[in-house]
């Protein structure tokens, strides 16, 4: 007796035809999951935080293209954002947009100017807790504290939510940078770690800036964290965490 038509699609082969087509369709216009491979975004995402992106957020593209069908909502100050490293395409980098089209920006000291106004920025009012690997052995706490500090966290608003940056005390990693007027359909970015993150400032001339048909999507939450990952030698384990070192507190933390 053959398989029915209905069967197929239901029980039959065509079920698993079905389930692959509507996670590819997830993928290419909704979301999809990324993992932190590095520092630059600390304090506000960890190394190893696994993160969904919102890829409809600013429009759809056609399948396996950077042109746009539809534009939606364009990036705003503050958001954090995955895009396609301008140098190298084939490489995905995550950063916090800091200068919208229009926008000129400065910065110097570890300071932020935006249209020629500094961005304030003032201690949060906590401790920053040091669970970050590779600053467990150092004094880590926020500005106006007593005692001796390598690390300081400050909050910046530059869009609707406050976020939390991280500066190196005493002398800076980062040099002066700008002034720049941000094109249009552009966006200048940065990492929340501004010393120790590869961004807008350090990029060659011609690639200062993200074009908005790199952009991939808006971050939207961690899904899993850990502090390692199960092998750092073997391919197939390197991208599994290690379920001995999983915070659990970040599940579900929103990125802002």
């Amino acid at each position: 007796m053959g398989i029915t038509s209905k069967k197929f699609w239901t029980e039959g082969p065509g079920s698993f035809a079905v389930a692959i087509f509507v996670a590819l369709v997830i993928r290419w216009a909704f979301l999809e999951a990324y993992v932190i491979p590095s520092g630059s975004m600390l304090p506000s995402l960890l190394i190893n935080d696994h993160i969904f992106v919102n890829k409809l957020v600013y429009g759809i593209r056609f399948p396996f293209s950077e042109t746009w069908v539809a534009r939606f909502n364009e990036p705003q100050r503050g958001e954090t954002i995955v895009f396609k490293y301008p140098e190298n395409p084939s490489i995905f980098y995550i950063k916090r947009v800091v200068g919208v089209p229009g926008d000129r920006v400065f910065y110097e000291g570890g300071n932020l100017y935006i249209n020629d106004e500094l961005v304030e920025k003032v201690p949060p009012g906590k401790e920053l807790a040091a669970e970050f690997e590779w600053l467990r052995n150092q004094d880590f706490s926020n500005e106006g504290r007593t005692g001796k500090s390598n690390y300081v966290q400050w909050e910046e608003r530059l869009g609707e939510h406050p976020h939390s940056i991280l500066l190196r005390k005493g002398q800076r990693v980062s040099p002066p940078f700008g002034p720049v007027t941000v094109p249009k359909d552009s966006y200048f970015v940065m990492g929340d770690n501004r010393d120790n993150s590869r961004d807008s400032r350090l990029w060659s001339p011609s690639k200062t800036f993200v074009p908005r048909e790199l952009l991939v999507g808006r971050a939207a939450f961690v899904w899993l964290s850990c502090e390692e990952k199960l092998s750092k030698d073997i391919f197939v384990l390197s991208a599994l965490c290690n379920p001995l070192t999983v915070r659990w507190k970040r599940f579900f933390h929103s990125v802002h």
